[in-house]
């Protein structure tokens, strides 16, 4: 429809009515004022607030338009994949790793100062760090609502270290281990809160959090499972603990004990709330078992989990998008696993070195003041020292190559232990008498490569 001016419109009109006659020049005027009366209309004011409202919600509707477009571009970038897929696969990819790299430098500054606390936000995932303990801030108490939660990695003596936490504390309520109820204890607690547990582990708790579960998988599942095993909900400190192993001992000995049937196909490889699937994590080998696999069979595939454990385990793995190593390039994966691994490390309340048996026995009783009714007896030289006589210096070199950033963890763990066991000791005035006199009997650690 073509539109045209009022008043261009009227002199047309005019015309065309005095060409009729008079008679329709009356007409005309008569038209002409209505005609008038529409194109300078005034409506009425109730119309008129209706008008104003209809644009009001005009504008609103445009604004929440905006708002929704806005959040789904805020979803796409922060929604996890397992979720959701607003962006492209490659954009995802790209944001993530940028994310990471770019935190690096920041993170090393957090993670690599040797006795310098970190700050609270750093603290909060495993609760009170070593630093806040020996503090006297955050002693542990096992009459009130505090928890050991043991991080049990396989082949460091974990099996050993955990039947001593439930066998021979000296307490004043003894954990009760049950004859028909293999590799379980009942920790409960001395003092009011009798009927709540004190520690969280494979012989106290079972594996409630999964078969070996990792740093990524306690943290996100120790309370509510807390909650769960005691029915109630209570806020609970939660002080971490962990042993570990030289690298080069650790990989040999789970290739023994691999190789012998052990499988840990159990293991729930949980991150973000889904589980490593066989393409992030294929299978190593087609059988049920591994049984009899040779050292380079064992060292040849890539996605064998032995490698690196013990960073892998104590890392932050949502970090590093979980299983899936397509999100960062490898090297910057494997930077940003040790950081973070070194990170967890030192924020946990303890932990100890199987090659350090006293002085990890030391820590342990300082830092809970609990005492072992045994003391740790160290060998000069376990079953893996001996073991290593039978390879190669190449397949040594190459167990090292494979293993870098557990080697890299391990040295890091050594110069944290003596710097903890330093200050330790210099702030306790019976030392000498204490170290001398810990436990009253000695156990073997060399039975290290017999356990499960």
């Amino acid at each position: 429809m073509q539109l045209v001016d009022c008043e261009v419109q009227t002199e047309e009109v005019e015309l065309l009515l005095r060409e009729s006659g008079g008679e329709g020049y009356t007409t005309r005027r008569a038209w002409d004022k209505r005609f008038n009366s529409l194109v300078h209309y005034h409506p009425p004011p109730k119309e008129a607030s209706m008008r104003k409202g209809v644009k009001k919600c005009i504008y609103l509707l445009v604004f929440l338009t905006f708002l929704g477009g806005a959040g789904i571009v805020l979803i796409g970038y922060y929604c996890p994949e397992s979720m959701c897929s607003v962006r492209s696969f490659s954009s995802v990819k790209k944001y993530k790793y940028n994310y990471i790299r770019d935190g690096i430098n920041q993170f090393h500054l957090q993670t690599d100062v040797l006795g310098k606390p970190l700050g609270e936000a750093a603290r909060s995932g495993t609760g009170p760090s070593f630093e806040d303990v020996i503090s006297r801030d955050f002693q542990f108490d096992i009459e009130d609502h505090d928890v050991i939660v043991f991080l049990h990695i396989q082949k460091t003596g974990g099996t050993t270290f955990g039947k001593h936490l439930v066998s021979d504390l000296d307490l004043a309520r003894r954990c009760e281990c049950h004859r028909r109820v293999k590799k379980r204890c009942t920790c409960l607690r001395p003092g009011p809160n009798s009927d709540e547990m004190w520690l969280f582990s494979r012989h106290s708790t079972g594996w409630k959090c999964g078969l070996h579960a990792d740093w990524t998988e306690l943290t996100s599942c120790v309370d509510d499972m807390m909650d769960k095993i005691e029915d109630h909900e209570i806020k609970r400190r939660y002080f971490y603990i962990t042993f570990l192993r030289n690298p080069v001992h650790r990989y040999l000995s789970e290739f023994r004990h691999v190789r012998r049937g052990a499988t840990w196909k159990n293991t729930k490889l949980l991150c973000q709330g889904r589980h490593a699937t066989k393409e992030e994590v294929p299978m190593c080998y087609e059988t049920k078992t591994w049984e009899n696999v040779t050292l380079e069979e064992f060292m040849e595939c890539d996605s064998n989990l032995a490698i690196n454990r013990q960073t892998r385990m104590l890392a932050d793995l949502s970090l590093v998008g979980c299983y899936n190593k397509s999100m960062m390039q490898p090297e910057e994966r494997e930077k940003a696993m040790l950081l973070s691994a070194k990170n967890n490390l030192k924020k946990m309340a303890f932990f100890g070195l199987t090659e350090f048996q006293e002085i990890s026995q030391y820590l342990f009783e300082e830092t809970f003041n609990l005492k072992f009714r045994v003391r740790f007896d160290q060998h000069n030289q376990t079953i893996s020292d001996m073991a290593l006589q039978d390879i190669d210096l190449a397949t040594r070199r190459r167990v090292e190559e494979i293993n870098s950033i557990d080697i890299q963890l391990y040295e890091y763990a050594k110069m944290l232990l003596q710097q903890r066991f330093k200050k330790l000791s210099s702030q306790d005035l019976s030392f000498k008498e204490h170290f001398e006199n810990m436990g009253m009997s000695k156990f073997s650690w060399s039975e290290i490569d017999q356990e499960q």
